[in-house]
């Protein structure tokens, strides 16, 4: 008679190709394809006279996955349930293990943080019981955000428009977004000047510096009448005087290895990557990728985590690395200690590469390209986190004439520390070296260079800062940012405008109504309080049926208000300035899912519709016979298309100039590039200077 196998239950596919390698014969691993049991959709799925319990059913769809659950359950000698290592992983678990009747008491859990051989073998070594605060943690949230989503998207539906939804974090998002718009609105331009300058010491290299003040005190240049006073007391035939040096060395520290929050961050302005696909890519370099001969390996540890913490095993492991490849000057002997971001969980470690002996270089011919750059970028920070700092020898020279101040500032690398593997997008530093300059020296003022300007608005959120922004108010976690952000996107709330976000006129409709009567919703502090009560929940110091009902009570009484005092907002439709080429019956501008489109005013009897498109001034240079329009994608990207589309296929992701290249006579276009604009042949041959 065959001996039974032991079942492990995890949520991927990739992930049980992974374990099943690593375990062995005895064992056989199974995918449940994420959560099997939810709330329902067709209804709110609470019961609210007993506790708020939940009514879970069988995610439709599953019932196949359920029955080959059931049946290699029935199997196995013994099941272990081996889904990810935090909340959503531990309900998955649960809900797992009270479709097959397990016990939720008995020791067959299994978590790991990292999907290696040795990291799998031990964790199965110490099983333990499902975690009911974990459990807990989770139901408390799904709970809450269903009661929010389920009473207020109804409402929207009926007095704005159907398709819209609401939820807590989502909410705040828009909020964020909005109040940034308002912000940039209201700001008023303030002038102010400044007076750069260019010395000399005798024939030496010139060297820049910058107005500081005047009669010992640092002054602001607030305008012109201002830049010209300081002007007169210079006198342009004396040379100034050097009355202050100051030589110091400076430390830049590494830093931290990466949260998901600083993942996202860093990914989206270095790789222009989506949150979205970060973290999708994220997940295969955690779940396993085939590497050949050493079969499929986990590269990187799990991916969701508000952790800065490092294991020793992997102090040790690059410490290694870097006297075997820079030498001992490169590894930290007294590694700075991080400090978690407050409110962070700290259950799992800090996102790191499984090794580090498995570097960029050594993957190039197994990883995709975007795996590749995002391995990259993990690998990269992590090692850097764990070297000596960066030193620079800086120098601060003070120049006086007529109690006229300026005052240049030199930096110069003296040791490259870990910039010489990372440099963050945030902080990258430009020498500046000036000439040896002593107290009693004298430098001629070449040219003076007086320059207005004006105060700038805030800047509107890119994916990068609203991930922070949410972070540093401790909104969401990190798992939610991503279908955050992507929500707030599907439902046309805000749009990208390049890679900013501007709120649309739906989101600020939506928003304005949800700041109106459901004023906690969109309260910043009420929500980050949430988060901490949720993480009290997963500590085991509350009750998670008293923190729903908690928020659910003054909840409930907004609700009522809203129902009755709500009125139907009328979102009009504009008048496009055009008939119908149908009909006849006048057109006019609509808003729709994917933003604002021409119809026929005569919908539904006339089903008419047009995109919406812009002339840019210039011809086809397929066809010769249309104009070349501005148009959107689906996804809201601009591209450029011939307004005689079908008859004509041409389309641009760059916008055509009108002219053609002086080299292959391919028509030129305007592409945008790092610090401006630049005329360029998409073919290679032929490209102008870059305009600011």
């Amino acid at each position: 008679m065959a001996t039974k196998k032991n079942l492990v239950i995890v949520e991927s596919p990739a992930k049980a190709k992974t374990i099943e390698k690593y375990l062995g014969r005895n064992y056989h691993v199974v995918a449940s394809l994420g959560h099997i049991r939810d709330l329902p959709k067709s209804q709110m799925g609470i019961d609210f006279d007993h506790d708020y319990q939940p009514k879970y059913i069988s995610i439709r769809g599953k019932g196949d996955v359920i029955k080959g659950l059931k049946a290699a359950a029935k199997k196995a000698d013994h099941v272990y349930l081996a889904a990810d290592p935090d909340r959503e992983g531990e309900a998955i678990a649960w809900h797992v293990s009270h479709i097959l009747n397990l016990d939720p008491q008995a020791n067959n859990r299994v978590v790991f943080n990292e999907i290696t051989k040795n990291a799998v073998k031990d964790a199965f070594k110490e099983p333990r019981s499902i975690d009911m605060n974990l459990v807990d943690a989770q139901q408390a949230r799904r709970v809450l955000d269903r009661i929010v989503g389920y009473s207020i998207s109804p409402i929207l539906w009926a007095k704005v428009k159907k398709g819209l939804s609401a939820g807590r974090v989502q909410s705040v998002a828009l909020k964020l977004v909005i109040d940034r718009e308002r912000e940039i609105k209201a700001f008023v331009p303030e002038e102010y000047w400044s007076l750069a300058a260019e010395f000399q010491k005798g024939r030496g290299k010139k060297f820049a510096a910058n107005f500081y003040g005047y009669d010992g005190k640092k002054r602001a240049l607030p305008d012109n009448a201002a830049v010209q006073a300081v002007l007169k007391r210079i006198d342009k035939q004396r040379p100034f005087d050097v009355t202050n040096v100051t030589k110091k060395e400076r430390k830049r520290f590494p830093a931290a290895p990466f949260t998901t929050s600083s993942m996202q961050q860093e990914a989206n302005r270095r790789l222009n990557y989506k949150t979205r696909k970060t973290m999708m890519i994220a997940q295969q370099l955690y779940e396993g990728i085939n590497l050949g001969k050493e079969g499929t390996v986990g590269l990187i540890t799990y991916m969701r985590t508000d952790s800065t913490r490092i294991s020793s095993v992997a102090k040790h492991e690059a410490a290694t690395y870097l006297h075997e490849t820079l030498g001992e000057a490169y590894a930290a002997t007294k590694l700075r200690k991080n400090k978690n971001p407050e409110g962070a969980q700290d259950a799992h470690e800090a996102i790191r590469p499984s090794s580090v002996m498995r570097t960029p270089d050594s993957l190039k011919e197994i990883l995709t390209r975007d795996q590749l750059r995002l391995y990259t970028l993990i690998w990269s920070r992590f090692l850097a986190s764990q070297m000596t700092p960066a030193v620079y020898d800086t120098m601060m020279v003070q120049l006086e004439q007529n109690g006229v101040i300026y005052r240049a500032n030199g930096s110069q690398m003296k040791f490259a520390g870990f910039t010489k593997i990372y440099q963050s997008s945030t902080e990258e530093q430009k020498e500046n070296k000036l000439p040896d300059l002593v107290i009693g020296d004298q430098a001629n003022l070449v040219k003076t260079d007086p320059e207005q300007h004006f105060t700038q608005p805030p800047a509107r959120y890119t994916e990068a800062s609203l991930v922070k922004a949410l972070e540093e108010n401790g909104v969401g976690r990190p798992s939610t940012y991503a279908p955050t952000i992507d929500t707030i996107q599907k439902r046309y709330y805000v749009k990208l405008q390049g890679k900013s976000f501007e709120p649309t006129e739906l989101g600020e409709i939506v928003d304005k109504l949800i700041e109106e009567f459901f004023p906690d919703i969109v309260n910043i502090d009420f929500t980050a309080k949430l988060e901490n009560d949720l993480d009290g929940i997963e500590a085991g110091q509350g009750d998670w049926v008293k923190v729903v009902d908690q928020y659910y009570r003054p909840f409930a009484m907004e609700l009522k208000t809203a129902e009755t005092q709500i009125e139907k907002v009328q979102i009009k439709d504009e008048p496009a300035g055009f008939d119908c080429d149908i009909c006849g019956a006048p057109m006019v501008i609509k808003m729709g899912r994917f933003g604002k489109f021409y119809a026929c005013s005569r919908f539904p009897d006339c089903r008419n519709t047009k995109a919406i498109t812009k002339e840019i001034g210039v011809e086809c240079p397929k066809c010769h016979q249309g104009q070349v329009l501005e148009r959107k994608s689906k996804k809201n990207r601009i591209f450029y298309g011939c307004s005689r589309y079908p008859d004509c296929d041409f389309v641009s992701w760059d916008k055509p100039v009108g002219r053609d290249c002086p080299v292959c006579q391919h028509y030129l276009v305007d592409k945008k590039v790092k610090g401006g604009h630049q005329v360029l042949c998409p073919n290679g041959d032929y490209q102008e200077q870059v305009q600011k």
